[in-house]
């Protein structure tokens, strides 16, 4: 069993082909990054502009309007 585990062990080690994933991995978290950067202003912006065209029918609904 010892000898099975190193094995194991051994080809883990010497496999190069889990760089690729920490690559990929990297690259997202590189995204998510870019993505919480850009989107929270976007959204924030958003959600005033659906604010403010809330109120406005609000007011023209309770005979407020121009």
């Amino acid at each position: 069993m010892k000898t099975l585990l190193k094995t194991h062990w051994n080809r883990f080690i010497r496999d190069e082909e889990g760089a690729s994933g920490i690559e990929y991995a990297l690259i997202a978290a590189m995204v998510a990054i870019a993505l919480v950067t850009f989107v929270t202003p976007v959204r924030e912006s958003v959600v005033a502009i659906f604010e403010d065209i809330r109120d406005a029918l609000q007011s023209a609904a309770s005979g407020g309007g121009n």
